[in-house]
Order: structure tokens, then sequence, then C-alpha cells
């Protein structure tokens, strides 16, 4: 059996090895445009950081060998053709053209089967003065040593990165730890889309901590300079630029296959089943070229990520192998460092579960990760989305200093498990101190959801809040942390009684207003509002997420 494989970065690699352990017969041929193979993209804002400090690093194994064409033909017995390009498929013929970059020669390359995996191109768009010299986007290992060269001129230079993405936000710290001065311009209302407004604030508050001006809802309309970028235009105002990372986000990469008649689907990357076939059973797609399909939903989507890439050339290698197995879809599960903040989701956002029909549940649990007396401990911010009807997890989204990953991790899980958040509240999670608290931050967070569902918890987010206090509603806002907690930070106007003399002043209070109880993270805000509904007060609301999660100004001293 002949096997070509176009593209030789993460997915390809992934296909053509699996098929050789598999296959002892099969005469697999690995087609790759650029020079380098097998790396790690995913690890260039780190190489260029200095974390990373050898470039073959990110295409070395665990033990330091590097995958290079040598590698593959002596360890993996797979053919590598790089700095080669596939010009054109003749699916009649079962062949593939292909031109070698150095020497211009042509070549067929016959198949049984043939594997996509071309990835994803970086997306450009047309702005006036894009092509002038020191702007660069973040596509592979020479952009990477190209953008560390122009770093390495000068010691403070100042540095805009156009979009506010998972690329465009890590190569931020990455440019931070190199002594730049840093502007993230990000066209749509918040960076990260990828989480809810509430949650991309306090990564927005967190980078301009570190320094990183941050430039949401504006449009990049110009760069000017003489022959290199000087400034950066937007319709917000310019900003002075020695470099400039295009950062806009990336589009599958599926010239090859529309020539060749594939089927494209809605997402415009190659429409593929969940062997990953294309229309074509004798052709298959995978990694960022590759369409997906959502876990929640059933329906399309384009996710481009390595971990993708890699479980479904294995998916792949195995049907071209005869082996059942099939690709069950993403849950757009990601996570990213920025400084010590971690950043992470998975699932449904709030809006893409509310724009899917489905009646939906959110609660904003912040905590630290681990019991306050570990010295370690860290503060999280966790959200859950939920179906009131299916009391199904939807979608979970973490950020803060505390762990993350373990938190998301767990819900995807459970999301894939279709667990309800019952179930997920009874998890058998493990427990030590130095780990986790008694009742973990998502098991907390999930018994919130249940409050809310069981009518034991009115919750009204922090944002809605603030809404109603800048239109001038009457509401009674109560605060019932501790006259300390009230003199280090406050929220103007609100009301403050302590927890503890609730029961005896809540005659202080009008029982025909709406009450919003909250406390540090509204842990004592329910229980507050349940000591009032215990004494026949009936609009009573709790903030989600205490003051920690207040979008608005804060004061300090009484």
């Amino acid at each position: 059996m002949k096997v070509v494989v176009i593209g030789g970065v993460a997915a390809g690699p992934k296909t053509a090895s699996r098929i050789r352990r598999l296959c002892d017969d099969a005469e697999v041929t690995v087609v790759e445009r650029g020079e380098f193979l097998s790396y790690a993209g995913c690890g260039l804002p780190y190489y260029i950081s200095g974390m990373v400090k050898d470039q073959k690093e990110l295409m070395a194994t665990p033990v330091g060998t590097v995958r290079d064409c040598v590698f593959f033909r002596n360890v993996k017995d797979v053919n590598v053709l790089n700095q080669t390009e596939a010009t054109s498929i003749d699916r009649d013929k079962k062949c593939v053209t292909v031109r070698h970059l150095t020497t211009g020669e042509t070549q067929e390359l016959p198949y049984d089967k043939l594997v996509l995996a071309t990835g994803a191109t970086s997306f450009t768009p047309p702005i006036p003065g894009v092509d002038l010299k020191n702007i660069y986007n973040l596509k592979d290992i020479h952009d990477a040593d190209a953008i560390k060269e122009k770093l390495a001129e000068h010691k403070a230079i100042n540095a805009v990165i156009v979009g506010g993405g998972l690329i465009g936000v890590e190569v931020a710290e990455a440019f931070q730890e190199m002594g730049c001065r840093i502007t993230v311009v990000e066209f749509l209302p918040q960076i990260l889309p990828m989480m809810d407004p509430e949650m991309s604030a306090l990564v927005e508050k967190h980078f301009e901590s570190k320094g990183v001006r941050i430039q949401t809802s504006t449009k990049v309309t110009a760069f000017e300079g003489d022959g290199k970028v000087e400034k950066v235009i937007t319709d917000q105002g310019e900003f002075p630029a020695d470099i400039v990372i295009m950062a806009v986000g990336v589009r599958p990469a599926t010239s090859l296959a529309e020539e060749a008649g594939l089927e494209i689907g809605s997402t415009r990357a190659i429409a593929v089943n969940d062997q990953m076939q294309t229309s074509d059973l004798d052709i298959f797609a995978v990694g960022d070229c590759a369409e997906k399909h959502n876990i929640v939903t059933g329906e399309p989507c384009y996710v481009p990520l390595g971990s993708t890439a890699n479980k479904e050339g294995r998916v792949a290698a195995n049907a071209i192998c005869g082996f059942d197995d099939s690709f069950p879809g993403v849950l757009g599960s990601a996570i990213c460092k920025i400084f010590d903040f971690s950043v992470g989701r998975t699932g449904l956002s709030e809006k893409e579960a509310r724009d899917a029909g489905y009646d939906v549940v959110t609660c904003q649990a912040p905590a630290p990760d681990k019991p306050h007396f570990i010295p370690s401990a860290r503060l999280l911010f966790l959200k859950l989305i939920a179906d009131r009807k299916t009391r199904k997890l939807l979608g979970a989204q973490a950020t803060g200093m505390g762990v993350a990953d373990r938190r998301i991790d767990v819900a995807a899980t459970a999301i894939t498990a279709g667990m309800t958040v019952d179930q997920l509240a009874n998890l058998d999670l493990s427990y030590a101190p130095p780990f986790s608290p008694a009742m973990d931050n998502i098991l907390a967070a999930a018994n919130i959801l249940r409050n809310k569902m069981d009518g034991h918890m009115e919750g009204i987010s922090p944002v809605d809040v603030l809404a109603l206090k800048e239109a001038g509603e009457d509401f009674i806002f109560l605060d019932v942390r501790t006259p300390a907690e009230v003199e280090q930070m406050r929220i103007e106007g609100a009301t403050h009684i302590p927890l503890g003399a609730v029961r005896t002043r809540m005659n202080e209070l009008d029982k025909s207003k709406m009450i919003v109880a909250f406390c540090k993270i509204s842990l004592r805000g329910y229980e507050a509002a349940l000591i009032l509904k215990q004494d026949g007060f009936t609009n009573v609301k709790v903030m989600d997420g205490g003051i920690l999660m207040w979008p608005g100004e804060l004061k300090s001293g009484k």
C-alpha cells in the first residue's frame, strides 16, 4: 500500500508514523513545503521569549533527537521530501504532482491512500502599508527567528500586536519578557473572544497591571513608515511601532483540495467524516485544514489546535490500516499562560449556549485553588455554563493565578460524558490540602448551579448589577463583608451590614425593594439572602462572584 501524506508539521508526521507502526507493507511518503519537520508550532512564543533556548528543542524528541528527514527514514521508515511543494492531485490517476523547491524539478507520486495535512495560513488583512518591513506573522520557525533577530537589535522597542486572540496574547507576554513596550490592538470589544466578556475583562486588567496596553474596539486603518513600519494608525489614534505582529487569525489551507474537487465545509475547511475521510474516500484530511464538529451541538466548527491535529492523525492512520476508530469532535478546549495567570475554556461559552437555544444557567465562582492555610494557595476565577432543562454541563472557563488546567480538564471530561451538574458535584476527585480544597473549586461551582436550578438561590451577574446602578435603578446593594474588608475595598453606594448582624438589623432594609447581596466571593452573600428570604423578603438576589468579579470602580477607605 502506497500512502502519500502532504504536510509535515503535526498531523502529517503523526499519521505517517502510526501507519508504519500498524502496516509493515505500507510505503509512506511525507511531502513538506518547508525545511523543518514535526516541530511544536505552539512553542514559538516561548522560543521568542527565551524560555525555549534553542530552536532544535521544538523539533526534538523528549530525549533530544531532532526529528529531521534522517530521523524519519531511520527510525520511522518514512520517506520525507522536505522543501517540496505538492502542486496538484489527480484523483483519477491517484497520483500527486510535486515540485522540489531547491531544484525546480517535478515528480509524480502514486498513492493508494492520500492524507492532506496542509494546515492553515496566517490571515493578513489588506491594510495599507502592511508590506512594510518589520511587520511579521508568526507561522513557523523562520518567522520566529526573524522576530528574535529584530528584538535583539534593541533592548526596549515599541511593539504593536494586531489581534488579541491566543497567538496575540501569548506573543504579548513573550515581548514583555524581552523588555518591549507593548500595545495589543483588537477590533472586537474584548481580547480572547473564546472567553465570555467578564472573564476576558479579568485578563485585560492583569495585562494592564503588567504594563501592557490593551486597545479593544479598535480598527487598524494603516501602517506608516519610511521603508519600515514606524507607527500604526487606527480609528482610535496612532501608536508608535518598531515591530508589528499580525495575529488576526488563520484560515484553513484548502487550495489543493479545492482544485482537486473535494468538498469544502461550511467553515471553509475540508469536509470530513468521523474517520477523517473526505468526499473522496481514498483521501483523508487531518489537522488545521480539516473541519471539526462540536461535541455539544453537533454543528461544524473550525478549531485549529496541535492537540486535535495529533488525535485526528491517529484516527486517519487507523482507518487507512483497517482498524476501527472514529474522531468524536471537539469542545474547543484551550488554555494559555499569561504571565502568572492561566486562561482556559472548554465547551460552549454563555453566548454560544444561548445562541444554540439552551435555557442557560451560569455561575461565577472565584475562590482559592487550595485551602487558605496552604501558602501556595492562589485565587482562581471559575465560570460554569449549564442547561436548565437537562441539567447538563455545557461549558467552563477559568482564569487567575490558581490551577486552571485541572478544572478545565475535569469539565471537558464531564461534558464529553454528558454529565449533569449533579453528577459533577459528586465526582470523587482526589483531595489533599497541598492540591485542592476539600470541596474542589469545580465541585463547589457545580453546587452553585444546583442551588440556582433548585430555587435556593437567584443570581445576578456583576455586569447586570453595574448596568442597574448606571441606569439609576432603585435597589439595595447589600455588602455583608466585615468592616475591615469594606475599609480596604468597597463599591460606592453599597449598604453595609456584616453577615453576623443581618438577623438583628434586617429591619433597616426596605422589603419592597430588590436586594442584591454580595461579599468577597458571594458565599456570605448567599447566606445573607437565605436569612432574608426566611424572614419574608421576596426579591433577593446574590451577585455572582462577589466583589472579586465587580467590573466597575472600587474605592478604598470608609
